[in-house]
């Protein structure tokens, strides 16, 4: 895997890193609920067991992109290092185009935040 796409893929999984925060450690703050249209107390109540389990969806993700790039780096197994890279990255960009589908208008920002790093990394590795 060339440097662009790397950088782009730790960037991806920095990003879902931070959503797994929002989302499963944060999640009742109430600026953070707010983010994800529960606007009362109680909307965030009833959300926040989906919310914690969501977060770490997006850990996992992340986690695959870290473990892929050691392994990349630390002398492992180069060909396992970059499927697992690539193949994390393709489910968060088939996430943002769920997400994105499910709600346009509501769910663009959060689809291109999700979706834009790993999609890039793909680009990177593609046709750089």
């Amino acid at each position: 895997m060339n440097p662009g796409s790397q950088v782009f893929a730790f960037l991806a999984a920095a990003v879902h890193v931070f959503i797994f925060c929002m989302e499963s450690l944060w999640f009742m703050r109430p600026g953070v609920h707010k983010r994800f249209g529960a606007a009362a107390i109680a909307d965030a109540e009833a959300r926040r067991l989906f919310a914690f389990n969501q977060g770490f969806y997006n850990l996992f993700l992340a986690i695959g992109i870290f473990v892929g790039l050691a392994l990349l780096h630390v002398g492992g197994n180069a060909t396992i290092g970059r499927t697992l890279v690539l193949f994390s990255c393709a489910c968060m960009v088939g996430a943002g185009v769920v997400l994105f589908l499910s709600a346009r208008r509501r769910m663009l920002r959060a689809a291109v935040i999700q979706a834009a790093f790993p999609l890039l990394a793909w680009v990177a590795w593609l046709w750089f």
